[in-house]
């Protein structure tokens, strides 16, 4: 005798896309997404139309100068420090507490709750990358200098108020920024010389 084939039944599949949908759905919902982490920089307004080339050039005095090199060595102004010694460093020239001539020069400015001041208004921190640099240590340096900024508007919030800063309302907190400016310059990094 001949055995028949048994015909095997078909599945219902026209509710299959539905599901496979769902699912997408659910698992873009529930799923956390990397998302890229950056430095928050406000740039400089644009300059003006009629402004003169010459406007813009600053004292050397006014500007300093940070270079992280290829083998992730740190050079500011003319000395090699370390990482540690940068926000020292860059708290001491954004304040010039003793006005000292080789630090940036001091403008007489009226702001909100402190009257008259003296502030360093036209001081930069001019940052330099070698492209060998490591990313790891960019960051680092780019932590402590805004980490500078920081605490001498902490230091300065704790003096006034006895407040950290966050703690701040809006106004309080642009009077202190109108004294501690946050001023990095970054040039586009270059390729400076070759690893050993």
């Amino acid at each position: 005798m001949a055995k028949r084939k048994r015909k095997v039944p078909d599945i219902n599949s026209s509710s299959t896309a539905d599901i496979a949908f769902l699912l997408l759905i659910f698992f873009l919902i529930t799923t956390s997404m990397d998302t890229d982490r950056g430095l928050s920089r406000q740039l400089p307004p644009p300059p003006e139309p009629n402004q003169k080339k010459d406007d813009i050039k600053l004292k050397e005095r006014n500007v300093l100068t940070v270079f992280l090199n290829l083998n992730d060595q740190l050079m500011c102004g003319n000395d090699y420090i370390s990482i540690d010694q940068l926000r020292a460093r860059a708290k001491e020239f954004i304040a010039n507490v003793d006005n000292d001539e080789h630090k940036p020069e001091k403008v007489t400015k009226e702001v909100n709750f402190f009257g008259t001041v003296d502030v360093t208004e036209k001081h930069v921190i001019s940052l330099r990358c070698d492209r060998g640099s490591s990313y790891k240590v960019y960051l680092m340096v780019q932590n402590e200098l805004v980490a500078a900024y920081n605490e001498l508007r902490n230091e300065l919030a704790q003096s006034k108020w006895n407040k950290n800063y966050a703690d701040l309302d809006a106004e309080q907190q642009e009077a202190i920024r109108e004294i501690y400016s946050q001023k990095i310059s970054e040039a586009e990094p270059k390729k400076y010389g070759e690893k050993k």
